[in-house]
């Protein structure tokens, strides 16, 4: 059994991409900058932008970080983080951006997403850039589908030809994964089943798979009678359940029962340390890409 190792993978992307920007520089181009605005104090997404934050220092990236405060008792008015947005779109010096979702419940977050322009949405979520992709035109591709596929890639795991069964539609991991494997060409050419919640006899389904990729945000759904022998599994779940043995007072879970299914499988991504890191330096790859763009 093969432990695909996202951590290990991205840290030498990001050293590729460090090595890159020194070369912009020497030539006198400009340094990638992204910015991101983070509305509230949610736990996971201050972890995450923190993240990324740390990911443009290591990629020689300059980063902006915007806190727009929002609490139940004194929410943020949309159109603040609207105005913002607007002013993102018109700084020159700004190569890409994100809003961190999820967003509080009273803001209209696909009115976010269509709000930045897709010269700058470096998380691939805007209209244009789903649409582009999904008829294998280039753009920007959502981070955490376009790292699942470049960790197959360097793990030397062929999709052509493949049976890819994804549990999970959202528009943020199951949809625009689908896209990306049926197309042509390199890392894909793969056979796409989509299921989700509604889906019957769904092990009957995910027991085919050579390649079986679990993204719909339940702990341990993912069990050994559901996966092929020698299947490969990719784990996208990353869900906080409490755990009292840890600092935090909680660990990180993900959708696949992974001590019951790993000796099944001829490679599994780990949780933490599998698809989380690769979302990240796909998120630093597109903003390179858009700085790129702009030359």
């Amino acid at each position: 059994m093969q432990l695909i190792d996202g951590k290990a993978t991205a840290a030498q992307i990001k050293a590729e991409i460090a090595q890159e920007v020194e070369r912009r520089k020497a030539e006198g181009l400009k340094v990638p900058h992204l910015a991101a605005i983070l509305v509230g104090h949610d736990g996971g997404s201050e972890t995450y932008v923190a993240n990324k934050v740390k990911a443009c220092a290591e990629c020689g990236f300059t980063s902006t970080l915007i806190r727009l405060e929002s609490t139940p008792e004194q929410p943020l008015d949309p159109a603040v983080l609207m105005s913002e947005i607007d002013r993102l779109n018109r700084d020159a010096d700004v190569d890409g951006f994100i809003v961190q979702l999820p967003l509080p419940r009273h803001i209209d977050e696909q009115a976010v997403i269509e709000a930045i322009d897709p010269a700058k949405d470096v998380d691939g979520f805007h209209p244009v850039n789903v649409g582009r992709q999904s008829v294998g035109l280039p753009c920007f591709h959502s981070a955490t589908p376009a790292g699942i596929v470049e960790l197959l890639r360097r793990h030397g795991i062929v999709t052509a030809g493949k049976r890819v069964v994804i549990v999970g539609r959202s528009n943020i991991v199951g949809k625009p994964l689908a896209a990306m494997l049926m197309q042509k060409g390199p890392q894909a050419d793969a056979t796409v089943t989509v299921c989700h919640s509604a889906t019957p006899e769904l092990a009957s389904l995910t027991c085919q798979a050579d390649i079986l990729v679990a993204a719909l945000g339940r702990p341990g759904f993912v069990t050994a009678d559901m996966v092929a022998d020698g299947a490969v599994v990719v784990d996208v779940g990353t869900t906080r359940v409490p755990d009292a043995s840890r600092k935090s007072g909680f660990r990180l879970c993900g959708d696949v029962d992974f001590d019951t299914v790993a000796p099944k499988c001829s490679a599994i991504t780990p949780v933490p340390g599998g698809v989380g890191p690769m979302t990240i330096v796909s998120l630093m790859l597109n903003t390179l890409q858009a700085a790129k763009n702009r030359d």
